[in-house]
C-alpha cells in the first residue's frame, strides 16, 4: 500500500507530507532525504498503531525551496515542523527520527516539548559526532572512511541512471549493516528514495558547530533512545549521552543491529515501540 500525498501550505511555505495508517499522529522525516509515495522502512515501522505523517523538508522533492540557506537549519526545519503541525490542526503529535531525524528530534525536544506527545530518538547524537569517534565511518582513521565518502559524493550526482543509483546506494547501506549479506532480507520492499544534495551539503558544513548536549535538560516529553551496538555511523556512545541528559528517558539497546535496528531487529524494534506508547 503506498502513502497518501499531499501538500500542506503553511505560514512557512508549502510540503510535501505523506500519510499512512491509523491512529494517533506521529511525525517522521530526515535532513536530507526526498521521500515519495513508496515511503520509508523506518517510518513504515509505526503505521500500525498510529497516523504517520512523512515529511520533506524544504528542498526535498516538491516542498518549499530554501530562499536563504539558514532555512535549512536543524532549528528553522523545527520550526516548518510546528507550522504543519498547526496546519493539520494537532495539539500535539509524536515525533520519531532516525539518524539526521534523529538529530532533529532532540533538537525539536529541546524547543517545543509542549508540542510533542512523545519522542522516539534513534541512532543519533546530540553533538557532533565524527572527530573524536574512530568507531564512526565519518571519521578519517575508520578503515571504510574513504569508501563511504567516494559513494557519498558520487550519488550527489544529478545525471546517475537509477540503476547506477540504486547499486551505489546499495553498498553504502550495506556499510552500516552488522550482516550486510542480510541486505536483500532487510530491505525487500520496493520503498525508494533520493538524497537532497543541497540539504546534504549544508548539514555537512551544519555539523561541524552542532553541540546542544548542554540542553538536553530542556526536553520534557517522554522519550526513548534507540541505539545498535554496532553503529558504525553514530557509534552507541552518542545515544548513551543523549539517555544520560534527557530526565527520564529510556534506552533501548539493540545488540545484533548496527545503524538500522528496526530493520536488523525488527520485530523486537517493533515491540519495544508499542511498549513505549503504551
Amino acid at each position: 500500500m503506498t502513502w497518501k500525498r499531499t501538500m500542506v501550505e503553511t505560514s512557512r511555505g508549502t510540503f510535501e507530507v505523506f500519510e499512512k495508517g491509523q491512529g494517533s499522529p506521529l511525525a517522521v522525516t530526515h535532513l536530507y532525504s526526498e521521500f515519495n509515495e513508496t515511503g520509508d522502512y523506518f517510518a513504515e515501522a509505526f503505521v500500525e498503531t498510529h497516523t504517520v505523517y512523512l515529511i520533506n523538508l524544504k528542498e526535498c522533492g516538491r516542498s518549499e525551496k530554501a530562499s536563504s540557506p539558514h532555512e535549512l537549519t536543524m532549528l528553522e526545519s523545527v520550526l516548518d515542523l510546528e507550522a504543519i503541525r498547526i496546519e493539520l490542526g494537532y495539539e500535539w503529535w509524536k515525533f520519531a527520527g532516525h539518524s539526521t531525524g534523529g538529530m532533529l528530534a532532540v533538537v525539536y525536544g529541546i524547543y517545543f516539548s509542549e508540542s510533542l506527545g512523545t519522542l522516539v530518538i534513534a541512532n543519533a547524537a546530540a553533538r557532533e559526532y565524527m572527530t573524536f569517534s574512530k568507531d564512526c565511518i565519518y571519521n578519517e582513521s575508520h578503515p571504510k572512511f574513504d569508501r563511504m565518502q567516494s559513494l557519498i559524493e558520487q550519488l550527489k550526482k544529478q545525471d546517475l541512471s537509477d540503476e547506477e543509483r540504486k547499486e551505489l546506494t546499495v553498498e553504502r547501506t550495506k556499510l552500516s549493516l552488522w550482516n550486510p549479506q542480510n541486505y536483500d532480507h532487510y530491505f525487500n520492499t520496493s520503498i525508494e528514495k533520493k538524497m537532497s544534495a543541497v540539504r546534504m551539503n549544508f548539514f555537512a558544513r551544519e555539523l561541524h558547530t552542532f553541540d546542544v548536549t548542554r540542553k538536553l535538560a530542556l526536553i520534557t516529553v517522554k522519550t526513548m533512545v534507540i541505539s545498535g551496538t554496532y553503529d558504525a555511523q553514530c557509534p552507541p556512545s552518542y545515544s548513551e549521552e543523549i539517555a544520560e541528559g534527557i530526565p527520564g528517558a529510556v534506552l533501548h539497546r539493540f545488540h545484533q543491529s548496527n545503524h538500522y535496528p528496526h530493520l536488523e531487529e525488527g520485530q523486537k524494534f517493533k515491540q519495544v515501540i508499542r511498549a513505549h506508547f503504551d
